[in-house]
């Protein structure tokens, strides 16, 4: 079942302005006006199958062993007191290393209010740096990664590419946060499953934060992104227009536990994959609406780093359930067709080293990357 990105009408917006500031002990958030011209988002075609159609189309799968609802990725209580607001720069080099401190994702409902601040800020260091001139159309460091995920999206998308190379997108955005703007906390993921049906509900999409979500189409005027101006789309575009937003409850809906564990039984990496992208991945997408509907430049909405570090944190869980086989091999395809194997290299655009998969395939491997999840 194939159907279209949701085409967005979008509108243009004035200037960036600065962060929430805190008043009588709460965060407030002037409304800014948008005033720039309507404009059409239109995605790359994002195949999207409902619950129900995937359990079918998966039933004939190989399964897991194991029970996908026992399946985390949780740290001892003495590990997370002494990370919890910390971050290690040295580069780790060895496993055991790794292993011993590595860098914890906390859930959003598990960070606090000042580490929520410090990522705010450290996204809108972003937006305010230049671009780093080697991504056309981008008109800052920000930009940079949308333009990046732009020119990509084609190779990394409806391919078994896909959770490798967004995890090491997640993984360098992250870096840059820490070189370029000073961000010194630990980092943090989204669980969508806790929302399903009402990501409205969270915090996150308050004037404190994102700004709020609604269900019909329009510029984002409250929280710390009120005014965003997107350069990079729509499609395969670039011209300016405003961070949009349009929620969907019935597509967040889909971000269900019930669907992220029916994904997690498939035994095949391919079969996971497949299941996840067209799955809670692309309804949540779809389900923010606006910019984040839009395939090829979404990284310009800042709810793309919540929502793929929930897909990543998905992947990590579901390796995990049985690592002697999955962090030793890998299947699927490219987009030419190409099989998959851990010396596939997943590109970067220059921002950070090009890597193989099987550097990026463990999270713990203390090659690339050193970081799990708080659960």
């Amino acid at each position: 079942m194939r159907i279209s990105l949701l085409s967005q009408a979008l509108c243009g917006a004035t200037l960036v302005v600065g962060l929430p500031h805190v008043s009588n002990g709460a965060e407030r958030r002037a409304i800014v006006h948008p005033s720039a011209p309507l404009l059409p988002i239109s995605g790359m075609d994002h195949k999207l199958v409902p619950f129900q159609q995937a359990v079918q189309l998966f039933a004939h799968a190989p399964k897991a062993k194991s029970n996908p609802a026992t399946y985390n990725d949780t740290a001892p209580p003495e590990e997370l007191a002494k990370i919890a607001g910390t971050f290690t720069t040295e580069k780790v080099s060895a496993a055991a290393s790794c292993a011993s401190n590595p860098n914890i994702r906390f859930e959003w409902d598990n960070y606090s209010t000042s580490d929520r601040q410090a990522l705010m800020s450290a996204f809108k260091c972003l937006m305010n740096k230049p671009p780093s001139g080697a991504f056309s159309a981008s008109k800052s460091r920000w930009e940079d990664f949308a333009r990046l995920h732009q020119m990509y999206t084609p190779n990394v998308h409806q391919n078994q590419k896909f959770l490798p190379f967004h995890r090491y997108f997640v993984w360098t955005f992250e870096q840059v946060l820490r070189a370029e703007c000073g961000f010194n906390r630990a980092f943090f993921w989204f669980d969508e499953t806790k929302h399903s049906g009402a990501f409205s509900g969270s915090d996150a999409f308050s004037a404190a934060y994102l700004g709020s979500l609604g269900s019909t189409s329009r510029c984002v005027t409250d929280g710390a992104f009120a005014g965003l101006t997107v350069n990079i789309g729509p499609g395969t575009g670039n011209t300016p227009h405003c961070l949009s937003r349009q929620g969907n409850s019935a597509d967040t809906a889909q971000c269900s536990t019930a669907y992220v564990n029916s994904c997690l039984s498939n035994d095949d990496y391919a079969d996971f994959e497949r299941c996840f992208e067209y799955g809670p991945h692309g309804y949540g997408h779809n389900g923010v609406g606006g910019v984040m509907a839009d395939v090829y430049a979404s990284p310009a909405e800042p709810f793309f780093w919540f929502h793929h570090t929930f897909v990543d944190r998905a992947w990590r869980i579901w390796e995990l359930a049985d690592p002697n086989n999955r962090y030793n091999s890998i299947d699927g395809t490219d987009i030419n067709g190409n099989p998959l194997s851990l010396d596939t290299v997943i590109y970067m655009g220059g921002i950070r080293p090009d890597v193989t998969i099987r550097q990026i395939i463990n999270t713990l491997s203390g090659d690339t990357l050193c970081y799990r999840y708080d659960y």
